[in-house]
């Protein structure tokens, strides 16, 4: 279905604040949204004729828009001296020389550090590509296993930067998930992982669904706690760009 976006523009506590409208012809309401990390405003419309309506219905949630935007935490750039998460361990990013482009985690340094090689100017971008190399290896890893414990086999595993959701599963066997996964604890990509692959047997959270995520990881309630409250502080890390709107954990 076509999608179209509008800009339009509100103030909040007297400063301008851009607004995103988006036009979703599977939207059965108006929705208005705030990016968790980038602070973007958008509001959904069910329709264009709806796109005037939208524009009333943010601008009458100010108050709202204005409390989610004072809960945005400062960007954190994949800069050296940059402190950024691993494995749910804070390291320190540092240069490491114009030398071959590699990045690594400093097993000889005092507190956890990831040296990353090669021009200065490409440490962002050469970290970010760690990332997803490194979610890409540790999701691999589980879902091939929590496949095998449940019979089921898996088309295939895409990693990227979604905002919407930390994972899904879709009806073909295809599983998607957020690179930042590996920036939280491991319990916590392990039980996103054992998720997705329990919707292969069950696309539905019935009682059923939650029992192959037991099988898989045990006790999952500590893992879904931390995402619900630390989830979000995961977007603020390296380049934001523009991304969507979170709305949904899971």
């Amino acid at each position: 279905m076509a999608r179209a976006t509008y800009k339009s523009l509100m103030r909040i506590a007297g400063q301008p604040v851009p607004l995103n409208v988006r036009v979703n012809p599977r939207a059965r309401r108006i929705i208005v949204k705030v990016h968790p990390s980038t602070g973007e405003v958008a509001v959904i419309a069910p329709s264009a004729r709806a796109i005037n309506p939208a524009i009333d219905f943010a601008r009458a949630e100010r108050d709202w828009i204005a409390e989610r935007l004072s809960r945005i935490p400062p960007a954190v750039p994949f800069a050296p001296s940059a402190m950024v998460p691993y494995r749910g361990v804070d390291h320190v990013i540092r240069w490491a020389g114009a030398r071959r482009g590699l990045v690594y985690i400093d097993q000889e340094a005092w507190r956890p550090t990831i040296r990353v090689a090669g021009g200065e100017e490409f440490v962002s971008r050469r970290l970010e590509d760690w990332f997803k190399r490194q979610a890409r290896f540790h999701l691999n890893r589980k879902v091939e296993a929590y496949a095998e414990a449940l019979g089921v086999k898996v088309r295939r595993i895409t990693v990227r930067d979604g905002a919407s959701r930390w994972g899904s599963c879709s009806s073909n066997g295809s599983l998607s998930f957020s690179w930042r996964l590996v920036m939280a604890p491991p319990k916590v990509l392990d039980y996103v992982a054992a998720h997705e692959v329990a919707h292969l047997l069950q696309m539905n959270h019935s009682p059923r669904f939650w029992r192959l995520v037991e099988r898989l990881v045990g006790e999952s309630s500590a893992a879904q706690d931390w995402l619900r409250e630390n989830g979000s502080q995961l977007h603020r890390y390296g380049d934001l760009g523009s991304g969507h709107a979170m709305d949904i954990i899971l």
